[in-house]
């Protein structure tokens, strides 16, 4: 279940009171039967000042918009590592998997390469097995990242059953020509460009380190 946005009263107040005072400008209006110059006068700056409120709400939600619904994914947490791993892959894995999801709205990651998985860490799928799906081969042939900015919305979703089921976004970056970092967020469109940037590097750095020990 989404949790509420504590802000949404903050970001609707503006237009609350704007419409407000400016519907008792008008009900005050039609029940005035004989109008005064200064009446008039404070008439028009009512409807300047509700004018003004709801332009400031407005703002506000450009300045400030609402994020997207955030939910909890479903599954346990973990961290797993191929066993057979040098020390030093497994301190880079560690390393790259711990900083993506204590700095980017990741919550759940696995790393594949050469077919085989390396790494799940995060929120853990039900499925501890890669089957690589159309999305995932698109990735690995043409290197070239894929973010799925709302998971729910493409009907390739299903190939990611190694991910918790109610995952909200995905990236799958490639590492090399060899494997992949797919990450998945709890939240539809909240992967910003400079996380993806941030990714695309630590995906580079971690593909430097598995080609000298595969």
């Amino acid at each position: 279940m989404a949790k509420p946005d504590q802000n949404d009263v903050l970001r609707l107040l503006p237009f609350a009171v704007g419409g407000l005072a400016g519907s008792l400008l008008l009900i005050n209006r039609l029940l005035t039967s004989q109008l005064t110059n200064s009446q008039a006068r404070s008439d028009a700056v009512g409807v300047i000042v509700c004018a003004v409120l709801i332009l400031t709400g407005l703002l506000w939600q450009q300045v400030q918009p609402k994020p997207p619904d955030a939910v909890k994914l479903i599954g346990e947490e973990g961290f797993d590592l191929a066993t057979e791993l040098p020390d030093q892959v497994k301190t880079e894995l560690a390393w790259a998997s711990h900083l993506l999801l204590t700095n980017t709205v990741t919550r759940s990651l696995v790393v594949v390469y050469q077919g085989k998985v390396l790494l799940r860490r995060g929120i853990l799928g039900k499925n501890p097995q890669v089957e690589p799906g159309a999305i995932l081969k698109r990735v690995l042939e043409t290197q070239k990242a894929v973010y799925l900015v709302n998971l729910k919305l493409y009907p390739g979703r299903l190939e990611f059953d190694y991910l918790p089921n109610n995952t909200q976004g995905v990236i799958c970056q490639p590492i090399g020509n060899q494997g992949a970092l797919i990450l998945a967020a709890n939240a539809p469109r909240s992967y910003t460009k400079q996380d993806e940037n941030w990714i695309e590097g630590i995906a580079d750095k971690l593909a430097n380190t598995l080609s000298g020990h595969f």
